[in-house]
């Protein structure tokens, strides 16, 4: 694993970490909301031994990057453009999980000359008047509204997280292994054990390190209109999403992916929201990626020649 920062034109800088082949083919990994670049304890050996660079971001406000006020989505492509050029990076692939669908699919919009392809994972999709989609959980709507509504209490609850972890962090661990009944069944398995227990608390924890406003602010930003039409989105897109998902309904997921013109869906009977917790997914996301730039060259190569 390596952590750096990419520095932006405008002073701003980007908190990375990389897994996997660092000389492999380049995925970048856009975090749910709330969320942060750390994504296992360890390196990701599914990535390593499949060939694949995972380069993993804190978007602005979350994490070590720096915030940008009153972002939108499709700024966030243009801090993806920066920090490929960065890397050295000509052309890749993308991975959006959950909320980093909608900043997943901003980039597929806007840098399609860049992109390999795309994979929405779990992925939020546009609302409509600022409103959750239809068949999103109760505690999800809630959250959404009191973002837009009483941003301060949305703030307070997550402090007392952030020092929950930070001063007791085994009753944080207690409390998410009993208290997430309101979760799909299949989403309570990746959160029993101590290690399962102890990611997500890294994860979590990073995403709050500096402050939690964005906890607030993305929410508020993921219901207004994103700036672009699914219909416009020319590169190959890849949705994954479970059939029992009701954090990101999976119904009207099919509806916002018939939409997209070049769209391939894997709705997962039986699943529910953590898709990249379960390593045979896992495993069929990356591949599925890999595949396409793999494709792709040979038919490259086969015009050059």
């Amino acid at each position: 694993m390596r952590n750096y920062f990419v520095p932006l034109k405008d002073g701003r800088k980007l908190a990375v970490i990389e897994y996997g082949d660092k000389q492999g083919a380049p995925v970048l990994f856009f975090h749910g909301t709330p969320g942060s670049r750390l994504l296992f304890l360890e390196d990701d050996e599914i990535s390593k031994a499949l060939g694949i660079r995972l380069i993993s971001l804190d978007r602005p406000g979350y994490g070590l990057s720096d915030p940008k006020p009153n972002r939108t989505l499709l700024d966030w492509a243009d801090d993806v453009d920066e920090a490929a050029d960065f890397l050295g990076i000509n052309k890749f692939s993308i991975i959006g999980v959950s909320g980093g669908g909608a900043f997943a699919a901003a980039c597929a919009y806007k840098l399609a000359p860049r992109i390999h392809s795309v994979a929405l994972v779990a992925s939020t999709i546009p609302f409509v008047n600022g409103k959750s989609p239809k068949g999103t959980m109760t505690s999800n709507k809630i959250a959404f509204f009191l973002a837009r509504k009483a941003p301060w209490l949305v703030k307070a609850s997550y402090r007392s997280t952030k020092k929950l972890i930070e001063k007791q962090p085994e009753k944080f661990m207690e409390q998410n292994k009993k208290g997430n009944k309101h979760l799909h069944e299949w989403d309570r398995q990746f959160l029993q054990t101590d290690e399962q227990l102890k990611g997500l608390m890294m994860h979590m924890g990073e995403a709050f390190r500096v402050s939690v406003d964005e906890c607030v602010n993305e929410p508020v930003l993921l219901t207004k209109p994103w700036g672009f039409s699914l219909k416009d989105i020319t590169v190959p897109v890849y949705v994954w999403h479970g059939e029992g998902d009701r954090m990101a309904p999976a119904e009207e997921m099919k509806k916002a992916a018939s939409a997209i013109p070049n769209c391939h869906t894997h709705f997962i009977s039986g699943a529910g929201h953590f898709l990249t917790d379960d390593d045979q997914i896992w495993e069929g996301i990356l591949t599925t990626l890999l595949n396409y730039v793999n494709e792709n060259s040979s038919i490259q190569l086969s015009i050059g020649k």
